[in-house]
């Protein structure tokens, strides 16, 4: 294996002491609201970790498990309420909901100025005019792991496969923004020639949700390779790219798990912390 390992546990890590210490000097603690709703396993440790997280950091949680039957009107009355709810800096409504229930309709009910997982339609839109605010948390923790390690994107070409608006089209916009100034390319599954264009990154990224689906033959030698799929196959976590291959031909590459995934959780406290202080 030639390929440096990004460790986004280490960066995480040293996000939470950031967080740990403004928290601690901050006369209010900011608080933290989850609604989660059903009882999808998943869902309920991927949100035990997220208040755990807060817990560690002095940021107040605010839990709401709500039952699967909730109507539509019911679960916009609990977001108005927390809304209007002073003590509440930031609301976290855990996707996807349950059958019969609107996600994208449940995260436009949140006050852009508490939406802590940077999701909203009004945030979303000051992303595209590159002005601040809430950002994706995803994306926001792939852009940490770069800086953190050192590796500039000023003037690198960039290709983000994958055209989600949960990382791959935010991703683009943030490689691409004034300050970081990536040449950005976002492809997707139906990319005409997609490993000949992958092969001309300097920074590639992988956010389809296809197990291993980018191979050494995407890679060009000693590219960074960002990896934000998280897949499970024959019960284990595997990612987008096909990890032990890919780490022979590039020079850094995020591994699955413990690359991106911790910095979504550690970037969620810093919009939380974010949203305190507005």
């Amino acid at each position: 294996m030639t390929a440096t390992i990004l460790d986004g546990k280490a960066v995480a890590a040293r996000v939470k002491e950031e967080v740990a210490a403004a928290v601690a000097e901050m006369p209010r603690k900011p608080g933290l609201a989850t609604v989660l709703v059903g009882d999808d396993p998943a869902s309920h440790t991927y949100v035990r970790g997220k208040r755990n997280d807060a817990a560690e950091v002095g940021i107040r949680s605010i839990h709401h498990e709500i039952d699967a039957s909730i109507s539509q009107d019911e679960l916009h009355a609990l977001i108005d309420s927390l809304n209007a709810d002073e003590d509440v800096d930031g609301i976290l409504i855990q996707l996807p909901l349950p059958g019969g229930l609107d996600g994208e309709a449940a995260v436009e009910r949140i006050d852009p100025r508490k939406d802590v997982d940077g999701l909203h339609p009004f945030n979303l839109g000051r992303l595209v005019l590159d002005r601040p605010g809430l950002r994706p948390c995803t994306p926001s923790g792939v852009m940490r792991i770069l800086d953190h390690h050192g590796i500039s994107v000023s003037g690198k070409r960039a290709v983000v496969i994958g055209r989600s608006f949960l990382v791959g089209r935010p991703l683009a916009l943030m490689l691409s923004a004034r300050g970081a100034d990536a040449t950005v390319t976002l492809a997707h599954s139906r990319t005409v020639d997609l490993a000949d264009l992958a092969r001309s990154a300097d920074i590639l990224v992988a956010a389809v949700g296809v197990p291993r689906m980018v191979t050494a033959d995407f890679v060009a030698p000693g590219a960074t390779v960002i990896d934000v799929g998280i897949n499970r196959v024959d019960g284990k976590l595997v990612g987008d790219v096909a990890f032990d291959e890919v780490a022979e031909v590039a020079g850094s590459i995020t591994p699955v798990p413990g690359g991106v995934g911790p910095m979504t959780r550690a970037m969620l406290l810093v919009n939380t912390l974010t949203a305190a202080r507005s």
